[in-house]
């Protein structure tokens, strides 16, 4: 019997790179899975498709992370598809760059809905329905704590909240039986940032192992979290960035 079996899975932004092999790797070990798309609907479908090919259970919910009555609606549909929700998964997000002093109010506005106010609502939708032994997991990002670059201000400010929702999170599920943990990708190679993408050597030259991530690097440390072996894990961030940070 596979670790996850019996356990019911929601991935934001599930529909490609890192989102879609954490839905991919969960279902693998048992899980039935269902992903949010905001627009990438052939994407997901066939990360569903594929999930399915391998006997698996998966759904895909079209949902915007800006729309807090749609993440809402997306959890309740996992419930009527599945009748139980034990994992959440807060992936999706957005990098916007640019010069401190050029940034509009909507930009700020943009990342913070994504990469903040979503999970903050995914958590209290799933949240009141999570069963004991729950967990949540944030993606968050190692420029969190470390900004080697200009350019960057905006996209680590919204992850370095992730880390104090997530931080805060752990102390009010925690009665529940709930883990709450975040885990930090460095540079991973998906179609966003590509291993043999224009700035690759430069990400490569700040890490101890100068090699890329795969997504099922990541995939496998969040699967960690989200097993048994995590039940004692909480409040707690997994940096995965060859060392960047060190």
């Amino acid at each position: 019997m596979s670790g996850l079996t019996g356990k019911v899975a929601l991935v934001t932004g599930g529909s490609r790179g890192i989102g879609a092999e954490i839905a991919r790797r969960l279902a693998a070990d048992g899980a039935a899975v269902a992903i949010t798309y905001a627009s990438r609907e052939e994407d997901a479908r066939s990360v569903v498709s594929n999930i399915g090919a391998s006997g698996g259970s998966a759904i895909a919910i079209q949902a915007d992370g800006r729309n807090g009555e749609e993440i809402e609606s997306a959890v309740a549909q996992v419930l009527t598809n599945y009748s139980a929700l034990d994992i959440l998964v807060n992936n999706a997000g957005i990098f916007v760059t640019g010069d401190l002093l050029e940034f509009s109010e909507e930009d700020l506005d943009h990342s913070l809905s994504i990469n903040l106010r979503a999970p903050f609502i995914a958590m209290q939708a799933a949240g009141r329905h999570l069963r004991d032994g729950g967990r949540i997991i944030n993606i968050g990002s190692n420029l969190a704590s470390r900004v080697p670059w200009p350019g960057i201000s905006l996209y680590a400010m919204t992850k370095s909240g992730l880390v104090g929702l997530t931080k805060g999170a752990a102390r009010d599920f925690g009665p529940c039986g709930i883990t709450v943990n975040v885990v930090h990708p460095g540079s991973t190679n998906t179609d966003m940032n590509p291993a043999d993408g224009d700035h690759s050597d430069l990400q490569r030259g700040a890490m101890a192992i100068p090699r890329y991530n795969e997504a099922s690097d990541v995939a496998s440390l969040v699967r960690w979290l989200a097993g048994p072996e995590g039940r004692s894990v909480t409040g707690a961030e997994f940096t995965i960035d060859g060392g960047s940070n060190a």
